[in-house]
């Protein structure tokens, strides 16, 4: 299939991330930005670590003092922004969902899930007792556990946008003068 050069970056929709590419973003990356919808309808957005298990379920935790906690208990659409700088595969490439946030507290989630995020931001280091510490911190009071099920998924990949501008380019295609 012959590829039509582009004129313009109108419809961005092209230049999807593959999904192995999605993959190694998620195992790579160990931060994201979470949104939520505010009592007001107004958006916001932290940055958070997370791990994803291998259902594709995002998982993540804060103390339940935080704001964003009692916004998805009132209302659990949320979207998650997952970008490349940082990692090996360098800038320009980006997945986003949007999901449904659920809150748990219980001592089986957390049983669980504060090792496994611990030994993911700190295993890779070889640092055991760092990971084993990390964990024991987490484990406070007011600490909850936040489940996101994605839905909807957008992946962009800059590096195809950067090679079709390159053919654009040497095709001669990109002329303003028209």
């Amino acid at each position: 299939m012959t590829e039509k050069n582009i004129k313009d970056y109108e419809d961005v929709t092209v230049y999807g991330l593959d999904p192995e590419d999605e993959d190694q973003l998620i195992a790579e990356q160990n931060e994201l930005s979470f949104c939520w919808i505010t009592k007001d309808g107004s958006p916001m957005a932290v940055i958070m670590s997370y791990l994803r298990d291998d259902d594709g379920v995002f998982w993540m935790t804060a103390s339940s003092q935080r704001k964003r906690v009692p916004a998805i208990r009132r209302d659990g659409r949320v979207a998650l922004v997952i970008t490349s700088p940082g990692t090996s595969m360098g800038p320009g490439r980006t997945v986003t969902y949007k999901g449904h946030a659920t809150v748990l507290d219980d001592a089986e989630t957390k049983a669980w899930f504060y090792p496994a995020l611990a030994e993911r931001l700190y295993g890779r280091r070889g640092d055991q007792d760092r990971v084993d510490e990390f964990a024991k911190m987490l484990d406070s009071p007011r600490r909850i556990v936040i489940r996101v099920d994605p839905g909807l998924r957008v992946g962009y990949d800059g590096r195809k946008m950067a090679a079709a501008t390159k053919r654009a380019r040497e095709a001669g295609d990109l002329s303003w003068d028209d």
